[in-house]
């Protein structure tokens, strides 16, 4: 068990690594369209199923809350948490349709859309990312794999942050650590560095 753990964390490192090296500018680009998107007045909204709804659920709570400095609430919205809108949609119209439909009355030009998805492909996910497109919306998306990085949604984002591996539990666990980065990266443009030396 020994001899697995430790085989475990230099993967999940080895993979966050070859990250950053790949997408740190990336990183800063996504947290600059945050920023101008709050100061502009839009908000962001957030998806992703699974693990990728809580990261989406944990990263909205982190806006709208705070990080790691006291400031004013930001606006971020996880269409993931409302049940009654999710089995209404899903019942009704298909679990295809659960976040196009919320993007839909929810979103408008000016807002940013950021999908999460392991592996790019949930059907759910990209409509839900072609919709915020088609109304005008910024998409972005964090997603994985070597194969087709991407995944279907590498074509409706404008901009895409793939993490190069294809173990699951690797990229949410880089996912999770640039989606703190992105929080801390608005929060020092926005309102200054208030962190302890």
């Amino acid at each position: 068990m020994k001899t697995r753990i430790a085989a475990n964390l230099v993967q999940s490192t080895a993979a966050r690594q070859a990250f950053a090296a790949a997408s740190t500018g990336l990183i800063i680009e996504l947290a600059g369209w945050i920023v101008e998107t709050f100061r502009a007045g839009g908000k962001l909204l957030l998806f992703g199923n699974g693990g990728s709804a809580a990261d989406a659920q944990h990263m909205a709570a982190e806006f709208v809350n705070r990080f790691m400095i006291d400031r004013r609430p930001l606006p971020a919205i996880a269409l993931t948490t409302d049940s009654s809108v999710l089995t209404s949609i899903g019942n009704d119209f298909g679990f295809d349709l659960v976040f196009v439909k919320q993007v839909q009355a929810l979103g408008k030009p000016g807002d940013l859309a950021l999908a999460i998805s392991t592996s790019g492909r949930s059907p759910n996910v990209v409509r839900a990312l072609a919709a915020a497109r088609e109304m005008g919306m910024r998409t972005a998306a964090l997603t994985g794999g070597t194969a087709k990085p991407g995944g279907d949604l590498g074509p409706v984002a404008d901009l895409l942050l793939n993490v190069p591996t294809d173990s699951t539990p690797h990229i949410q666990e880089t996912h999770l650590w640039v989606e703190h980065m992105v929080c801390e990266l608005v929060e020092m443009e926005m309102f200054g560095d208030s962190r302890p030396a």
